[in-house]
C-alpha cells in the first residue's frame, strides 16, 4: 500500500489500541478460577516456569498449539496488568516467543498481546515491591527495545505503542484487591535505568524503507527525549546524525520531519551541545538540512511550514558555530547569504526570482534569524568572498538611512525599527572585514548622515520593544548606540583610508557636540545607555587622534572640556554598576591619545586642574584605575609646568602627591609579597625587590627574543611607573613626607639599580644551568656586577637604618617636650590649688588673716629704702585700718559672688550704675535703699 495509506493505517490502529486500553476495566484475577473460587475470592496462580519449560522444548508434534495455548491463557490471566513479582518471567516468556516467530510466525499474535498488556500499569502487592524488583523491571523493559530487531511490522508497532503509553497512562479506574498499580512515573524511570532509549535509536537503522514503523519509531523517541537521562543515552547512541540524515527522506503526510526536529531540539536543550553539534557538523546531515530549509523557504505557504523552516534554521545556526562544519562546502552558505539579501537587492537566481517575504511574524523571524547567521558565518575568513558576491554590505546598507514615512514598505513600523538595528549590529561584525565594500558603497558618509538623525530631534521616536531596541523607547538612543558602535568597529582596524575619511567629513566635531548634547540632557531612565554611548564616543575619538598631532588640535579645548567633565563625576557613582567605570576608562584613554602630545591642549589641561583631578582618581585607591592614571601621569611628567601642579595637590588630611605615590609603593609590595621588616627595610640585600611569584618561578634558559620573568615584572605592577613619576619630579625637595616614606623612597630611588641586579642575578642562574664556562675577564665582571648591586642594597638598608634610628631620637625629643609641658602644667595647678587654699584660710580664720597682714606688712616695709632721700615728701600707701591681704584701693572688688543674690540677669542698669561695680558677672538688680535706712557694711577680705 502508499505511504499515506500506510500512515493513515497507523493512526487508526494507534486510535483503536487507545480506545481498547482505556476502556472501562473489570476488577483483575490472576490464575483460573472456577465460579466458586471467584465468589469466594480464592485464586489459584499459574505456573509461569511450567510455560517457560513448554516454551523451551522443541521434539513434540503438537508442541506448537499448546504452546500457543499456555501464552493466551497467561495474557487472558494477566488481562488487568502484570504484578512486579512475576515480570521477569512474564519477560522471559515473551522472549521465547518473539524467538520462535522468524520460524512461526503464529507467535507475533501472542506476543503482541503480552506486550500489549505492559502498556497497563504495573501492579505491587507491597510498597516495597518497587525498590525490591528495580532491576528486574529496568532489565524487563530493555528488552522492548531489543525485540525491535524482530522482523514483523505488528510486533514493532506495537511495541511503540506500549512505550507511548508510559507517558499517557490514565489513573486506575477500579480498586484491585490485594494490588496497587504502579506510577507511570516508575515506568518511565525504570526505562531510563534500562536504557530503552538507545535501543530505540538503534532501531531506526532497521526501518530505513519502512515509513510506518519509522514514524512509530520517531513518535517514541519524541516522547523518550522529553528526559535529559534519556537524551544522553540518545546521544551516546547517535541519534542526532542517524535521525537529521533522514530528514530529507520521503514523507507524504510531514510527520518524519516534524517529529525529527522536534526530537533534534529536545537534544540540543537536554543534553550536550557541543557533542550534539559535532555529530550534526558532517556534509550528509547539513546537505539534508539544507535541501529541506531550501524546499520549506520556496514552496512552504501555511503557518506550520513557515515555523518548521525557522526552526531548521535555527538548528543549522547552533551547527554553524562549529568552524569545522562543512557549510561552504556543501553549498549552504552561498544558499543562506542569498535568502539574506534578495530583498535588498535584487537577484537573477532562480532559487529567489519569484520570491517575496510577507510581515508575517514567521517572515520577520526569519529576516532576523538570517541576520544572525551572517555574523556566524563571516567568523570564517573563507566566507570574505562569498559575502562580497552576496552584496551582503549593499544589503545591510539599505537600513541604515532616515524612514521614509510616505514610502510603502512591507514592514511594519515596529518590525523595520527593529530590522534596522539587526542590520546595523551585523554591519559591525561584517564591515571590519569587506573595507572596500564598505567604502566603495559611502559607509562613512551614510553612517554619519545616519547619527546627525539620531542627534536631531524630530517627531520620531522608536517603540524599544525588540533585544536590539531596549533603552530607546520614545528617543533615539537605540540607533545612535548600534551606529556608534559600528563607528567604533572601522575605527579600530587602523586603516588610514576609512579614518582619514572619516576626519575630513567633520567627526570628531561631531562626536564632540554628541557627547555635550548626551551630558546636557540626562536621562535617570536610560542613564546605562546614555553612559554607553558617551563611552563609545570617547573610544573612537580616542582611535581617530592617537599618533596624529594634528587629529588633536582638532579635539582641542572643547575636547578637553568634555574630559574634565567626566572626570569631575561624583566618585560614589563609580560603584553604582551602572557603566561610570566604562565610562572614566575611555576618558582616560582619551588623555592618553588625544591630549598627550598636543602642547596646547596639554597645558589648557593644567591650567583647568586635570593633574588635581587625576591625583583624586588616583587617591581613591582603585586599583583598576592606578595602572592607566600612572602611565597618563609619566607621559605628563614631561611637561615643565606638571611638577608645580602636581607638589600643590592636597588629598584628605593634607596628603601630598609624593606620599600617596609612596603608600600606593607599599601597598603593592605588599600585594606582591615583597619581603620587607616592620618598618619597611630591606630584609635581602641581594634580592631587594624580589615577589613571591619569582621566588616560586624557577628560573630556566630562555631564548634571547623571550623577556625573563624579572623583565615581566616592570610590566605587571606599578612599581616602575611610580619610579618614574617621582624620578621626574626629582627624588629631593618632596614635600609632605614622614620618616616611614623617606624609608620607603630609598628604595624606590634605586628600583633601576636592583631591577639590573636582578636580571644579572638571571643571566649567572642561566649560566649555571646551561653549564656554560666563562672566559676570565667575564667572569671577573659579571662578579663585580654582582658584588656592586650587594653592596647597593647594603647601602640603601644602611641609610635607611639610620633615617630609623635619627626618628626614634626625634620621637624621644619630642616624647620629652610633650612630657616637660605636662610637668608646667601640673605645677600651675598645683600653685593655683596652694594660693586658693590660703585664700579660704584667710576669710576663715581671723588668726590667720592677721598674721598674713603683719606678713604683708613686713614685706612693704622690707622693700623700701632703709634711708630717705634728702628733700623727698613722703606719700602714704597704706589705708590704715583694713583687714585685708590685697592691695587696696578706693575701689573695693566682691569676686564669685553668687548670681542668686545679686537679683538676676534682668537687675535695673540705672539702679545697678549707682552700686560700685561687680566682676565676675552681669549687673544685676538690685532693691533700691531708703533715705533713712542704716547702711551696711560690706565684708571685705
Amino acid at each position: 500500500m502508499s505511504t499515506v495509506e500506510a500512515s493513515a493505517t497507523a493512526d487508526a490502529v494507534e486510535a483503536a489500541v487507545r480506545t481498547k486500553t482505556y476502556s472501562p476495566r473489570t476488577i483483575p484475577v490472576f490464575g483460573v478460577v472456577t465460579q466458586h473460587e471467584d465468589s469466594q475470592g480464592i485464586f489459584k496462580p499459574m505456573d509461569l516456569n511450567h510455560i517457560i519449560k513448554l516454551l523451551e522444548e522443541t521434539d513434540k508434534d503438537d508442541l506448537e498449539e499448546k504452546q500457543l495455548d499456555c501464552v493466551k491463557k497467561l495474557v487472558h490471566c494477566y488481562q488487568n496488568g502484570f504484578p512486579l513479582r512475576d515480570l521477569a518471567q512474564v519477560f522471559k516468556i515473551l522472549g521465547l516467543c518473539a524467538d520462535k516467530i522468524e520460524r512461526q510466525p503464529c507467535f507475533v499474535e501472542p506476543a503482541s498481546e503480552l506486550i500489549k498488556l505492559c502498556g497497563l500499569p504495573f501492579l505491587k502487592k507491597k510498597v516495597s515491591d518497587e525498590i525490591t524488583y528495580t532491576e528486574d523491571t529496568a532489565n524487563s523493559l530493555a528488552l522492548l527495545g531489543e525485540l525491535m530487531k524482530i522482523p514483523s511490522s505488528k510486533l514493532r508497532i506495537q511495541i511503540c505503542k506500549c512505550i507511548i503509553d508510559f507517558y499517557h497512562a490514565e489513573p486506575p479506574k477500579k480498586h484491585i484487591p490485594g494490588y496497587q498499580q504502579v506510577s507511570s512515573s516508575y515506568k518511565i524511570k525504570m526505562a531510563e535505568v534500562g536504557g530503552l532509549a538507545k535501543a530505540m535509536v538503534q532501531s531506526v537503522l532497521l526501518l530505513e524503507n519502512q515509513l510506518v514503523e519509522k514514524l512509530w519509531v520517531l513518535k517514541v523517541l519524541q516522547h523518550l527525549s522529553t528526559s535529559e537521562v534519556n537524551c544522553t543515552l540518545m546521544v551516546k547512541g547517535q541519534a542526532a546524525s542517524r535521525i537529521c540524515a533522514r530528514l530529507n527522506d520521503p514523507d507524504p503526510s510531514g510527520q518524519l520531519l516534524f517529529r525529527s526536529s522536534e526530537i533534534l531540539w529536545n537534544l540540543l536543550e537536554r543534553s550536550s551541545k557541543e557533542e550534539i553539534i559535532q555529530q550534526l557538523s558532517n556534509l550528509e546531515c547539513l546537505l539534508a538540512l539544507k535541501e529541506i530549509f531550501k524546499n520549506l523557504f520556496m514552496r512552504g505557504h501555511s503557518h506550520y511550514d513557515r515555523q518548521l523552516r525557522n526552526d531548521i534554521l535555527v538548528i543549522t545556526t547552533i551547527i554553524a558555530q562549529n568552524p569545522g562544519a562543512p557549510m561552504i562546502e556543501c553549498g549552504f552558505t552561498r544558499d543562506l547569504i542569498l535568502f539574506a539579501t534578495f530583498n535588498e537587492v535584487k537577484s537573477q537566481n532562480p532559487l529567489v526570482k519569484n520570491l517575496k517575504l510577507s510581515n508575517s511574524y514567521e517572515d520577520f523571524e526569519l529576516k532576523k534569524l538570517l541576520f544572525n547567521i551572517i555574523v556566524i558565518l563571516c567568523k570564517d575568513l573563507t566566507t570574505v568572498q562569498l559575502l562580497i558576491d552576496g552584496n551582503v554590505i549593499l544589503a545591510l546598507f539599505t537600513y541604515v538611512k532616515k524612514p521614509e514615512k510616505l514610502k510603502i514598505v512591507e514592514w511594519s513600523a515596529a518590525q523595520y525599527e527593529e530590522l534596522q538595528l539587526h542590520a546595523i549590529a551585523t554591519l559591525s561584525s561584517v564591515a571590519p572585514l569587506l573595507i572596500e565594500e564598505y567604502m566603495a558603497c559611502q559607509g562613512n558618509a551614510r553612517i554619519l548622515a545616519f547619527l546627525e538623525w539620531c542627534e536631531h530631534e524630530d517627531s520620531f521616536f522608536i517603540h524599544g520593544n525588540s533585544f536590539h531596541g531596549t533603552g530607546g523607547r520614545g528617543n533615539k538612543f537605540a540607533q545612535m548606540r548600534y551606529t556608534l558602535r559600528l563607528l567604533r568597529a572601522m575605527v579600530y582596524l587602523e586603516d588610514e583610508t576609512v579614518n582619514t575619511d572619516l576626519c575630513e567629513r567633520g567627526i570628531i566635531r561631531q562626536l564632540i557636540g554628541i557627547f555635550k548634547n548626551m551630558a546636557s540632557k540626562p536621562d535617570e531612565k536610560e542613564e546605562a545607555i546614555a553612559l554607553e554611548i558617551q563611552s563609545d564616543t570617547l573610544l573612537i575619538l580616542s582611535g581617530l587622534c592617537e599618533h596624529y598631532i594634528e587629529r588633536k588640535e582638532m579635539f582641542g579645548t572643547e575636547g578637553v572640556d568634555i574630559i574634565l567633565y567626566v572626570m569631575k563625576t561624583d566618585p560614589k557613582k563609580l560603584q553604582s554598576g551602572l557603566g561610570y567605570n566604562v565610562l572614566l576608562f575611555s576618558t582616560l584613554d582619551s588623555i592618553w591619545c588625544c591630549i598627550l602630545g598636543c602642547y596646547t591642549s596639554e597645558d589648557y589641561f593644567l591650567e583647568k586642574e586635570g593633574i588635581f583631578l587625576l591625583l583624586d582618581i588616583l587617591a581613591l585607591n582603585q586599583k583598576k584605575f592606578c595602572n592607566l592614571i600612572l602611565g597618563i601621569m609619566v607621559e605628563f611628567c614631561d611637561n615643565p609646568k606638571t611638577s608645580a601642579h602636581v607638589n600643590a595637590w592636597r588629598g584628605k588630611k593634607d596628603l601630598t602627591a609624593a606620599s600617596l605615590l609612596i603608600k600606593l609603593w607599599r601597598k603593592e609590595e605588599k600585594e606582591l609579597g615583597v619581603k620587607r621588616d616592620k618598618n619597611g627595610m630591606i630584609v635581602d640585600t641581594k634580592k631587594p625587590l624580589f615577589t613571591s611569584f619569582q621566588e616560586e618561578q624557577k628560573i630556566t634558559p630562555l631564548p634571547a627574543n623571550c623577556p625573563s620573568v624579572a623583565v615581566m615584572d616592570v610590566a605587571e605592577n606599578i612599581r616602575a611607573k611610580i619610579y618614574a613619576v617621582l624620578g621626574k619630579l626629582d627624588f629631593e625637595n618632596l614635600p609632605g613626607l614622614s620618616a616611614e616614606d623617606f624609608v620607603t623612597l630609598c628604595i624606590i630611588h634605586r628600583y633601576l639599580d636592583f631591577k639590573i641586579g636582578e636580571i644579572w642575578n638571571e643571566v649567572c642562574e642561566e649560566i649555571k644551568l646551561e653549564k656554560l664556562r666563562l672566559v676570565t675577564s667575564d667572569k671577573m665582571s659579571l662578579e663585580s656586577i654582582t658584588a656592586a648591586t650587594e653592596n647597593i642594597g647594603k647601602m640603601v638598608a644602611s641609610l635607611q637604618s639610620e633615617m630609623i634610628e635619627s626618628q626614634a631620637r626625634q620621637d624621644v625629643q619630642n616624647e620629652q617636650r610633650v612630657y616637660a609641658k605636662i610637668q608646667a602644667t601640673h605645677k600651675q595647678r598645683e600653685l593655683a590649688n596652694k594660693s586658693w587654699t590660703n585664700f579660704l584660710a584667710r576669710t576663715s580664720n581671723a588668726k590667720t588673716l592677721k598674721k598674713a597682714k603683719r606678713l604683708q606688712e613686713k614685706a612693704i616695709e622690707s622693700s623700701k629704702y632703709s634711708e630717705r632721700p634728702q628733700n623727698a615728701i613722703f606719700h602714704q600707701t597704706v589705708i590704715k585700718g583694713l583687714n585685708t591681704t590685697v592691695p587696696s584701693g578706693r575701689v573695693v572688688t566682691v569676686e564669685s559672688t553668687p548670681a542668686r543674690l545679686l537679683g538676676g540677669p534682668l537687675a535695673d542698669t540705672d539702679i545697678a550704675l549707682r552700686k560700685l561695680p561687680i566682676r565676675g558677672g552681669a549687673l544685676q538688680r538690685v532693691k533700691a535703699k531708703a533715705p533713712n535706712e542704716p547702711k551696711k557694711s560690706v565684708p571685705t577680705q
